[in-house]
């Protein structure tokens, strides 16, 4: 039992072994988060202006945790930054340290990223430059093929060394800044206006009071919805990981080469295991976050990024076309967003592949839609698909018609930007051996 407790409380945090165990509240777990960091005065505790007070008079660049709290899927990592990792001290000693756990009254004009993440790092110079940015996801719980502490000092190194060069180098770090935003502050968007404040509320309920970075992008998705029944691609489909392109990225490197897929945008470019990518579309990188970044900035389509490689003792060339329809091939599948996505596009449906056996067994096509609801939405507003007679288990074989759609993201990119809100969409799925027809209703 011992042993069982000991595993429990290495792997999640959640408690507290003193002659009984008890599991944490969120509210706990944010003001203690703010004891434990400013007790030890290692990192400036949300307090932005601080930081930066401190850069412009030591000289120092800054490094800013954004760290949601409380997230159990990246604590190990966050951990192990905080509590001052041998390989890592060295290095954030050098810089002006702040953690920031909120994004109330944060400027979205610096502060662009992956809202999607629970953990996300940008290194800057005290006049706002950005030198570059960590922190990638590609997974609900797994972080091991996505970030790393070796990664982490790899791009604290190459921070440094940008900050050393700067202000040369300022022309080339101008594109890591974004364009301006549809609103300065998180909480000016419709959706989170009136609701929460530009700062955390300690002598209340601290954890109502906060705005998460998941909150932000949904109230961007909704913000495009109400205005035009749509979703732009870049932010339906944000961030795209370099898997979507077929550039598979080493996490303990800063944009090093493990692999690249057969058939791919990247393969085809001609990006081989072991490149480091030094450039892409002239800006320097430090992570795979970085590589993000420069993609999720490209146009929609038919867009190149040229891209500066260095191949053993040789510097190469590439240029990397982005084929039509690029976007979609990333998986948002894990994003906490994509709980309200399936509410509005699926009536509260999880929908995951059926295997080739099954596929076999129906005598369904490989190129044909067959997505089996694994999980049904209980409660209003996530029970649509429920209360119109979907049920879990059922494969979902034609949606609006359309059997080429072959994965959950292609359903919801269909839903969401070619079906007018409010509309039925005719759905034919399989139970029990037998074909139905059903009417989904598709929500705003």
């Amino acid at each position: 039992m011992r042993k069982l407790l000991l595993f429990a409380l290495l792997l999640c945090g959640l408690f507290n072994l003193a002659g009984h165990v008890h599991a944490q509240s969120r509210e706990q777990k944010v003001r203690g988060d703010r004891a434990k960091v400013e007790a030890d005065g290692f990192w400036i505790y949300n307090k932005l202006p601080q930081a930066f007070a401190d850069a412009k008079s030591t000289g120092q660049p800054i490094v800013v945790v954004l760290r949601c709290i409380p997230c159990e899927e990246c604590v190990k990592l966050d951990d192990e930054l905080v509590d001052k990792d041998e390989r890592l001290r060295p290095l954030l000693e050098k810089f002006v340290r702040v953690r920031v756990v909120s994004t109330n009254g944060l400027d979205l004009s610096l502060f662009q990223f992956d809202t999607d993440q629970s953990f996300a790092v940008f290194f800057l110079n005290a006049d706002g430059t950005i030198y570059g940015r960590f922190g990638t996801r590609s997974s609900q719980r797994e972080w091991a093929d996505d970030v790393s502490v070796e990664g982490l000092a790899r791009a604290l190194e190459g921070a440094l060394a940008l900050h050393q060069q700067y202000p040369a180098n300022k022309a080339q770090l101008a594109a890591k800044r974004g364009r301006a935003p549809e609103f300065p502050v998180p909480e000016n968007f419709p959706t989170l206006k009136g609701k929460f404040g530009s700062s955390l509320d300690y002598e209340g309920n601290v954890v109502r009071s906060c705005i998460h970075c998941h909150q932000i992008g949904d109230a961007q998705r909704e913000y495009y919805r109400a205005k035009d029944g749509s979703i732009p691609p870049a932010i339906l489909f944000p961030y795209p990981h370099p898997k979507a392109i077929g550039l598979i990225l080493d996490p303990k490197q800063r944009a090093t080469v493990l692999r690249v897929d057969a058939d791919s945008p990247a393969a085809e470019a001609g990006f081989a295991a072991g490149d480091v990518i030094q450039k892409l579309e002239g800006q320097p990188l430090l992570s795979i976050a970085d590589v993000q970044w420069v993609l999720h900035h490209a146009a929609p389509d038919g867009a190149k990024l040229n891209a500066e490689v260095r191949r053993g003792s040789a510097t190469r060339q590439l240029v990397l076309q982005l084929p039509a329809g690029w976007r979609q091939r990333d998986d948002i599948a894990w994003r906490a967003s994509s709980w309200e996505l399936r509410r509005i596009a699926l009536g509260g449906m999880y929908l995951k592949p059926v295997s080739a056996e099954e596929r076999e067994q129906w005598k369904l096509e490989a190129a044909n839609l067959a997505l089996r609801v694994q999980h049904l939405g209980e409660y209003s507003p996530h029970d649509v698909a429920k209360r119109v007679g979907f049920r879990k288990g059922d494969v979902l074989v034609s949606f609006d018609g359309r059997t080429d759609l072959l994965r959950e993201a292609d359903l919801l990119a269909h839903a969401l930007n070619s079906v007018k809100p409010g509309s039925e969409l005719p759905v034919t799925l399989l139970r029990d051996g037998k074909r139905l027809e059903l009417k989904l209703p598709v929500g705003h």
